[in-house]
C-alpha cells in the first residue's frame, strides 16, 4: 500500500556545492594565474607572507590545483560532447 503522505521530489539530496563550482573556464584560469602571483610574492618574501615559506608555497599550490582541476573537467566534459555528437551523426553501433 503506497503512502499518500509522503512526497516524491526529484532532488538528490546532495548539498551544497562548493564556492568554485560555478567558476567555469575563465574563473579557472584565474585561479591558475592568482596562484602563480602568490606563488611569486612568497618567493620575494613581500610583506604579508608568512614566516615559513611553505605555507604560503602551500596555499598557492591549492589554488592553483582548483583551477587546473576545473580546466581539466571543463576540457573533458567538453570532449565527451564532441565524441557523443560525433557518434550520433555517424549511426555507428
Amino acid at each position: 500500500m503506497p503512502d499518500k503522505g509522503v512526497e516524491r521530489s526529484d532532488d538528490q539530496g546532495h548539498g551544497p556545492v562548493p564556492w568554485w563550482a560555478d567558476l567555469g573556464a575563465w574563473g579557472a584560469v584565474a585561479l591558475i594565474v592568482l596562484g602563480g602571483l602568490a606563488a611569486l610574492w612568497v618567493s620575494f618574501r613581500l610583506p604579508g607572507t608568512p614566516e615559513e615559506p611553505a605555507t604560503g608555497y602551500y596555499g598557492a599550490a591549492r589554488v592553483v590545483a582548483i583551477g587546473l582541476v576545473i580546466v581539466g573537467g571543463g576540457l573533458l566534459n567538453r570532449r565527451r560532447a564532441r565524441s557523443g555528437a560525433a557518434g550520433e551523426t555517424s549511426g555507428a553501433d
